[in-house]
């Protein structure tokens, strides 16, 4: 069959790129696929989106990553993945879903939403960003309840609910209410999150005290209407005003598609699939695992910057089965 592939690799962010590189470097044909467009995690992070890594970190295939700042930007890590797309002449396949995958022989073969392959080898690159945690409460599928935060002068003016009190949600925070947002955050802890980047804390942190942004701790969301919200608070039912909902709750792998494929989940709540971390493969043979999807629900084991090595662990590992 034309579409054979000793590698064939599903999902087209930073690890999966890395891992096309170290297949091309050692002459063993490949393709990637991406149901979105190129990085398409990093395209969908808040337009003004800051690494918590410095450029190095982020850095694949050897090719330098020079950042106007310390920490680059999501624009600046976009153009530098599209660089080393480029210059490396990726055999890239882009919104193009994976659909179903069998053991045929030796070989697996891959049904995806646009053509069929016949691989070797499959490497499972697919994040984590694409499936929201959903609040499961009355009102969160009105069209005023968003899981993503892409820029904030689209909620200028307006009475708006920042959920969570990490990363996500505090640069939500603070961009909608420096564009003009009246804005409440709903925190089911009783501080901040610990993993707020360094440089932010103290900002949202003096916003809330001087009470420019409204804090709820400890406090859940139990129903969404049109015009308000409703919270339990430790003070009890607090109804608000209220015109947009950020759920910024986090994301979860999809582990539905990795039970399809045979490999095993952890049944604890961290669900981690499991695989050799020598060689990254899964207990289905010729089937590895790369980046953040390796940590099941623990989506904060892995990222770009300790997950890079992956793609050469499993390149290793396949040339010398």
């Amino acid at each position: 069959m034309n579409n054979f592939f000793d590698i064939l690799i599903i999902g087209g962010g930073p690890i999966g790129l890395a891992c096309g590189i170290e297949a091309k470097k050692a002459g063993l044909s490949y393709v990637i696929l991406e149901r979105g467009c190129l990085v398409n995690s990093l395209y969908n992070y808040p337009a003004n989106m800051t690494f918590f890594s410095t450029s190095d970190k982020l850095e694949i295939g050897g090719i330098p990553f020079v950042s106007n700042n310390i920490k680059p930007t999501r624009s600046e890590s976009l153009e530098y993945y599209r660089r080393v797309t480029e210059h490396f002449d990726l055999q890239l396949r882009l919104f193009e879903d994976v659909k179903s995958v069998s053991k045929e022989g030796k070989n697996y073969r891959i049904h995806s939403s646009k053509s069929e392959y016949e691989a070797a080898n499959i490497i499972i690159s697919t994040g984590f960003y694409d499936i929201p945690n959903m609040l499961d409460i009355p009102g969160e599928d009105l069209s005023k309840v968003k899981h993503y935060y892409k820029e904030p002068h689209f909620y200028a003016k307006q009475h708006v609910l920042v959920v969570g009190a990490n990363n996500s949600s505090v640069d939500a925070a603070l961009e909608t209410f420096r564009k003009g947002a009246q804005v409440s955050m709903l925190i089911r802890e009783s501080n901040i999150g610990e993993r707020v980047k360094y440089w932010v804390r103290p900002d949202i942190v003096n916003r809330i005290k001087e009470g420019s942004i409204k804090a709820y701790f400890n406090s859940t969301l139990v129903e969404v209407r049109e015009n308000e919200v409703d919270i339990n608070s430790p003070d009890g039912k607090i109804t608000i005003q209220n015109n947009f909902v950020l759920a910024m709750t986090g994301y979860q792998p999809d582990l539905s598609f990795l039970r399809k494929l045979g490999i095993n989940i952890s049944d604890d709540e961290k669900q981690i699939p499991e695989h050799n971390p020598e060689t990254m493969e899964t207990n289905m043979k010729g089937i590895y695992l790369a980046g953040v999807i390796c940590g099941g629900m623990d989506t904060h084991m892995w990222f770009i910057e300790n997950s890079r090595v992956h793609a050469g662990k499993i390149v290793k590992n396949i040339i010398d089965s």
